[in-house]
């Protein structure tokens, strides 16, 4: 069964969304992708959104920039959690697209990750799905071990050779 639904709205994002599906990859998440634009396309967004969760997704992650409006326009057709990516792009980087996301009415909420967080997009996604299936949670855990032991080794290896020297 599918678990988490990747959303872009146009196939300019695939690159970035794909430190998304390298995540859900690595910690062995079932997930689908799909192009959907909130303004090209809103009644195959909405339809989308709407039937994600008797599909069986339980987690969307919903990437945008400029006016970014998919992953609310998502997030007030379902009742499932939605995370927003905010893609780096036009003139303002990707700022434009953070506050898109970030402030959604009140009743609308999207999760947001940084501007191109995509990977962080990601391991939040495993981390809501970790609340249902313990599978998921363990993962997460032992990647944050993991990620401690590096940090700790980094550290080792500067104080044994000192910062001119690492």
């Amino acid at each position: 069964m599918t678990l988490v639904g990747i959303v872009m709205g146009s196939d300019s994002d695939l690159k970035l969304m794909g430190e998304t599906m390298k995540v859900m990859e690595e910690f062995a998440v079932p997930y689908e992708v799909v192009i959907s634009s909130a303004h090209r396309a809103p009644v195959q967004t909405a339809k989308y959104a709407e039937t994600a969760a008797e599909r069986g997704l339980e987690v969307i992650v919903a990437a945008a920039g400029a006016a970014a409006h998919l992953p609310g326009v998502i997030a007030a057709s379902t009742a499932l959690p939605v995370i927003g990516v905010p893609v780096k792009s036009g003139a303002l980087s990707g700022l434009d697209a953070l506050y898109a996301i970030v402030q959604m009415p009140s009743g609308v909420p999207v999760a947001t990750v940084g501007v191109d967080g995509a990977k962080n997009a990601g391991i939040l996604a495993v981390e809501i799905l970790g609340l249902k299936y313990p599978e998921f949670r363990q993962k997460i855990l032992d990647y944050k071990a993991r990620l401690s032991r590096e940090v700790g080794a980094k550290n080792q290896k500067l104080q044994e050779k000192g910062w001119r020297n690492y």
